[in-house]
């Protein structure tokens, strides 16, 4: 593995979204320079301007969708590494813009892809998909890495679309030299600062905040809900490997939480209220709603074997942090204290877990 992430050139697609956010301003406080690339905050307000992500990397807004911007920022930033969060992803609102889902999620990929085969010198690509990547049966056992591709609505298809692309681009262009490429598929992935729409605890905090009891659909349904950091880390273990040349990482590799944090949302639901305190019961939503998987899990046993990664805030400490980070920030402390305090944490418990993994 690479020993330092001091000055490496790091391109970060998507980062003024709530997971590239995180990213940035992780591997920025590791002394990386960092470039992103993406269009304006999707929300308001949003992480990347709440704790300034901006003021540690070269900004460059742009869209995936224009492939002739993409390759400028490729040229104007020449990475050594890339991070593709760029997406379109929210279920829900795939179903009203399949143009645009599709056009962002699997053209975009395609952009992405063809820039770092014009722009020579990257070594590594990270690409970020989804666990709903996969064609979901609804079956009782975790999704595999060669489990096929599908996806009932347009934003899961959209990932099995973009996984392969992926795998196209692996084996047309890059089976023998230039960057050596992988994609990620992570479970649901929560953390302070998403303010995004139709998703459970960003819609639980905001009804929290208001005083106001939360719209609850799908209460059985079960996710493999992971914090944000869990999902990174995996990624930036992953991104080490590829950047040492480490070709047999280039390929597909699942980060998702351990299987009794596999919950449904009615926990979810239940614990919050309980960190919150005093929150308002919920009320069940009872519109009719487009289908959405009731089960996902995934096998996480080859990123657990060969990165040696492991999930290291259990579930439930994973909604006090979120909790602990919207009530700091609501009660005027800095976002971008609180949010690199939580990372900082992170990595020390990754590191006790990484040196009692070698010393067993």
């Amino acid at each position: 593995m690479i020993a330092s992430w001091a000055d490496r050139r790091v391109l970060i697609t998507g980062h003024t979204g709530f997971k590239g956010s995180w990213l940035s301003l992780w591997l920025a406080s590791r002394g990386a320079r960092v470039t992103g690339f993406a269009l304006p905050p999707p929300t308001q307000p949003s992480l990347f301007e709440a704790a300034r992500v901006e003021q540690g990397l070269h900004h460059i807004e742009g869209d995936v969708r224009d492939l002739d911007a993409v390759v400028a920022a490729f040229e104007q930033a020449r990475p050594d590494i890339v991070f593709h969060l760029a997406a379109q992803p929210l279920v829900r609102h795939s179903y009203s813009e399949p143009v645009e889902t599709y056009a962002t999620n699997v053209l975009g990929t395609v952009h992405v892809l063809e820039a770092a085969r014009r722009v020579p010198g990257i070594k590594a690509i990270v690409a970020v998909t989804s666990d709903k990547c996969y064609e979901n049966r609804e079956w009782d056992w975790p999704y595999r890495e060669i489990d096929p591709m599908g996806g009932h609505d347009p934003y899961s298809s959209s990932k099995g679309c973009a996984e392969l692309v992926i795998a196209a681009w692996r084996r047309s262009y890059f089976a023998e030299a230039g960057p050596l490429l992988a994609s990620v598929r992570a479970g649901n992935v929560i953390g302070g600062g998403d303010w995004a729409t139709d998703r459970l605890v960003p819609d639980l905090v905001r009804a929290f905040e208001q005083g106001e009891s939360p719209l609850i659909r799908s209460p059985a349904s079960v996710r493999p809900w992971q914090h944000v950091l869990e999902a990174l880390g995996g990624y930036v273990l992953l991104a080490e490997r590829l950047l040492a040349g480490e070709r047999g990482f280039a390929d597909g590799w699942n980060f998702g939480p351990s299987d009794e944090d596999a919950r449904p949302v009615s926990w979810i639901l239940e614990r919050m209220r309980a960190a919150w305190g005093g929150a308002p019961e919920a009320v069940g939503d009872n519109a009719p709603q487009p289908h959405e998987a009731g089960l996902l899990r995934l096998d996480c046993s080859k990123a657990r074997t060969a990165l040696r990664w492991r999930p290291v805030v259990p579930l439930a400490e994973a909604l006090d942090w979120i909790v602990a980070w919207h009530k700091a920030v609501a009660a005027g402390q800095d976002a971008r204290a609180v949010t690199l305090g939580q990372i900082g944490e992170y990595q020390a418990r990754s590191s006790a877990r990484s040196r009692a993994s070698i010393a067993a």
